[in-house]
């Protein structure tokens, strides 16, 4: 592991869900990072309850340092000289109609643990609520990222996008000088290109919830109006997907009474940490086996892991950002689609002004189009995404069939000389193994011997 001459400050821009809640614990519990900020953006639930999420888990770890007062020192960045700041992002996207992924994080974000779980809730925080580690600010979380970016030193932030990008597009929109010149990185998990989607059949959930601010930050009218691409790491599912914690795993390392939601964890020998992700694991082992897999994918650590291993301000050379070893980054073009222009009436067609007003996709919005008329390599599309992770179907870094999958305008590719466009695009990382390895151990203190 890379150790900084200094702490990496991140702002963690999240929609707390199941997998962003591992990806939070993550950050807590890595001493290579300070937590300047955690900003709370609608996503995979509304914003009340993503706000809620951020209580709830500060405060299970409050009880788990009451009872196990040695495993504070495994979370460093818990109880803070400087406090954590938490603050409210947008409530919606851009624009059109909100979208939320309850379908897999259950109406509170959390596989429904307020209801199932009542003695897991957390007070509510109101404007004047004193939190004992958390500063919980009235300003918007783009007035609070801007006065963190302004006053730490240049380049020396790392911005972690777990959610949709619209705190982060409203940002380049209120002061574009100071986020383009002085931020230092943003590392941002979305998207997917060369394999389906798992909101939609051709779109990830982030980009799929506000694919106009994914356009503003990543593909704007003018290159001058979006983020610097040399600093932006998207960390899609193509390599995000292959991670992931198999529940037989959990259950045997971590808490041995876990099962489903028939079977609802309680406080009863355990600690506190296990039980709280025990309780909102249940729904989500409940629906991964719905979708044919005893194992829950590790999309949000993955963006975190990256950023702990990866500090800015290492300056790109070439082609490529210089990272550490194991950390692999391709540039990739696209363009993200956002809405569909026209009704046919009489043969003819005729742009709608109500679809161009909401701008929403009816099968295709937040996909990441990607020109592949010169890639004879690139599986079709309509590919079951399970089959393509199917035993003796696999190969690749990940064991994947379909990572990366080299196309028109890509680095190396078409016209044998590498781009000086495009998007750094995560494609390797350490390993699946090496990431489920880093969880158990900085979150629940287990160090396997494999």
């Amino acid at each position: 592991m890379f150790e900084p001459a200094r702490r990496i400050p991140v702002i963690i821009d999240t929609d707390p869900g199941v997998d962003d809640v591992i990806g939070i614990l993550l950050a807590l519990a890595s001493p290579e990072l300070e937590v300047l900020a955690i900003t709370v953006t609608f996503g995979n639930t509304n914003l009340d309850y993503c706000l809620k999420n951020v209580l709830h888990l500060y405060q299970a770890l409050e009880r788990h340092f009451s009872e196990i007062p040695d495993d504070r020192s495994r979370f460093p960045n818990f109880a803070q000289s400087r406090k954590t700041i938490l603050a409210l992002g947008a409530k919606g996207p851009t624009s059109g109609c909100i979208h939320t992924a309850q379908y897999f994080h259950g109406r509170d974000g959390l596989g429904d643990i307020d209801t199932r779980h009542p003695g897991l809730q957390a007070p509510v925080a109101d404007e004047g609520h004193q939190h004992p580690q958390l500063e919980i600010s009235s300003r918007s979380a783009i007035d609070v990222s801007l006065d963190l970016i302004r006053s730490e030193p240049d380049k020396s932030i790392t911005y972690i996008a777990l959610g949709p990008l619209t705190d982060l597009s409203r940002m380049l929109k209120k002061d574009p000088t100071l986020v383009r010149e002085r931020l230092g990185r943003v590392v941002c998990m979305g998207g997917a290109l060369d394999v389906p989607g798992n909101s939609t059949p051709v779109a990830e959930f982030n980009f799929f919830a506000d694919p106009h601010a994914v356009c503003d930050v990543l593909t704007p009218a003018t290159p001058d109006q979006g983020f610097p691409h040399e600093r932006f790491i998207l960390v899609p599912l193509d390599v995000t997907t292959p991670h992931e914690i198999p529940f037989p795993l959990y259950k045997a390392e971590v808490d041995p009474e876990f099962e489903n939601t028939s079977f609802p964890s309680t406080p009863m020998n355990k600690p506190p940490l296990s039980h709280f992700t025990s309780a909102f694991l249940e729904r989500t082992r409940e629906v991964m086996l719905a979708f044919g897999k005893d194992a829950m994918e590790l999309h949000d650590p993955v963006a975190v892991w990256f950023a702990i291993d990866n500090p800015p301000g290492m300056e790109s050379t070439g082609q490529s950002p210089v990272l550490q070893q194991g950390w692999r980054t391709v540039r990739r073009q696209f363009q993200v689609e956002r809405w569909v222009s026209f009704h046919l009436i009489r043969g003819i067609a005729l742009i709608s002004p109500f679809i161009m007003g909401n701008r929403t996709g009816e099968f295709t919005r937040g996909m990441l189009v990607v020109d592949r008329r010169d890639d004879v390599e690139a599986y079709s599309l309509g590919d079951n995404r399970s089959m393509k992770y199917a035993p003796g179907q696999l190969h690749g870094p990940f064991g994947s069939a379909v990572v990366p999958a080299p196309v028109l305008g890509d680095e190396g590719v078409g016209n044998g000389q590498k781009s000086d466009i495009g998007v750094f695009t995560l494609v390797e990382t350490p390993g699946p193994q090496a990431c489920l390895d880093l969880l158990l151990r900085r979150i629940w203190g287990i160090s396997r011997q494999v």
